[in-house]
């Protein structure tokens, strides 16, 4: 059986422009491993052992801590301890991230999910040495946790496609701008609160994931470099800021192809345009 589900594993993997999917499976992988481990550490009397190498893996919000293990930076953005932690990060992440991976390509949810959790993880430290209001907690606070990195998707997906809505059980249809709105609202309202540098970090993925929308509505990629980046560990040669697919993104359509994408929406719906079609939809409307 641990085969076939490892089998599984690796043909999900295997699968070109599914870093949606790999991004989950890193999470969950992750998760289910760093248990594995903690189980057997607790049980055996070496929990303090435990918690000396999570902590290496969190992100602090000391600096004179942070310069010893400058990798937590990326680490504590895959990092949860909680079921129910990761349950929503993951779900948010999936229902979210698939609208960015449809509509704009694999590279556009990749760079919003790292982006966003450097740039949570940066100003969450940065905020707690700077306010004081912070300062008695930088000593002993740790980050973990998707939020900073599905936040920035979650916001750039609002950002791409305000009016799209999810069907909400016992409420209906719902715009997701008001949706992301929402758990922006809400994560700032808390930044005083128990969990103040996890709703710090939110915002700082929420406001990437913004910027990075409007950048790229405007033809500039911000996360060109880091993509470019990972794949050099993959050996690839990049030449194009997107996917393959996503090479004519920001080519100019004529009119007479935007109206027959319409004519294609109003005979088959929205659902039935290609992921080119639906590009070309966007920069046209963009534009007026």
């Amino acid at each position: 059986m641990a085969n076939f589900i490892i089998e599984d594993f690796k043909n999900e993997w295997r699968k070109k422009n599914n870093g949606l999917i790999k991004i989950i499976l890193i999470n969950v992988i992750l998760f289910i491993g760093i248990s594995f481990i903690q189980v057997i550490m607790t049980i055996s009397g070496l929990s303090s052992f435990f918690n000396i190498f999570i902590n290496k893996l969190m992100l602090p919000a000391s600096f004179n801590i942070f310069i010893f293990q400058p990798w937590s930076i990326i680490t504590y953005f895959f990092l949860h301890l909680n079921f129910m932690h990761i349950l929503w990060n993951m779900l948010f992440l999936y229902w979210f991230g698939k609208i960015i991976q449809d509509n704009i390509g694999n590279n556009a949810l990749i760079s919003l999910y790292v982006l966003g959790g450097i740039i949570g993880g940066l100003l969450f430290m940065a905020i707690y040495n700077i306010i004081p209001y912070y300062g008695e907690r930088v000593p002993e606070s740790l980050m973990l946790g998707a939020s900073a990195g599905v936040f920035s998707v979650v916001v750039g997906s609002a950002t791409l496609l305000p009016n799209y809505s999810f069907y909400l059980l016992l409420i209906g249809p719902v715009r997701i701008k008001y949706i992301a709105l929402f758990y922006v609202l809400l994560s700032f309202f808390d930044v005083a609160g128990s969990n103040a540098g996890g709703e710090i970090a939110h915002m700082g993925g929420a406001i990437i994931g913004y910027i990075y929308i409007k950048k790229l509505q405007n033809g500039i990629d911000i996360g060109q470099g880091l993509i470019n980046f990972i794949n050099l560990f993959n050996n690839k040669q990049v030449s194009e800021v997107r996917d393959e697919k996503d090479t004519n993104i920001f080519e100019e359509s004529s009119q007479d192809e935007i109206d027959k994408i319409l004519d294609k929406i109003s005979e088959s719906g929205y659902s039935s345009l290609s992921k080119d079609e639906k590009e070309r939809l966007f920069n046209a409307s963009k534009k007026k």
